[in-house]
């Protein structure tokens, strides 16, 4: 889809209700809004599980980077790699979807770019990245038990609350888009 500031009126009125209905000082305010909350609910909820608890329980404070140290070095690009990864979703899912990462805030559209062409949770993946990555810094056992946890956790959510939700919001389109794109192994296709 193009650029709703760039739709003639006519497009604009077969797209009346949406975001594209606006005026222009509405859909300033709205991507304002939308920043803010997407930078809420990224503090609250990778900060919390890729930052906070693996700075306050898991040694990360503790941890004085030696760059002649490969894993250091590795976790260190593997944090950057997952934080860059994370924002790109975050992204796709504000500027497609019209909504934010959290449950309460989703999307108002299907997000099928980017990442979420080749894999249908990228996010869960990048912090999974962060998260792995940081226990390469810190070489904590607990960390990585913590991540394990945690990622039967996102499991458990995913098949038992995210897809089903998805499914009764986005129907038929839901459907096909799982049936090309896994759930946590990217398919690429040429």
């Amino acid at each position: 889809m193009t650029n709703p500031l760039q739709l003639t009126a006519g497009d604009r009125a077969k797209l009346s209700g949406t975001y594209c209905d606006m005026t222009e000082r509405a859909q300033h305010w709205f991507a304002v809004l939308l920043a803010l909350r997407s930078l809420l609910w990224t503090a609250l909820l990778p900060g919390l599980f890729a930052g906070y608890i693996p700075w306050r329980f898991f040694g990360l404070a503790q941890v004085r980077l030696d760059f002649r140290d490969p894993a250091h070095v590795l976790g260190l690009l593997g944090v950057a790699l997952g934080a860059a990864l994370l924002a790109g979703c975050i992204w796709e899912f504000a500027r497609s979807g019209r909504g934010t990462l959290a449950p309460v805030d989703p999307p108002r559209e299907l997000v099928v770019r980017g990442l979420y062409r080749y894999v249908r949770n990228p996010m869960y993946l990048s912090v999974s990245a962060i998260v792995l990555s940081e226990c390469l810094v810190t070489g904590s056992r607990a960390l990585l038990g913590y991540w394990v946890i945690w990622f039967l956790a996102v499991n458990l959510f995913v098949i038992g609350y995210e897809e089903p939700a998805l499914r009764r919001r986005f129907g038929a389109s839901y459907e096909q888009y799982i049936q090309r794109v896994g759930r946590w192994v990217p398919r690429f296709r040429s």
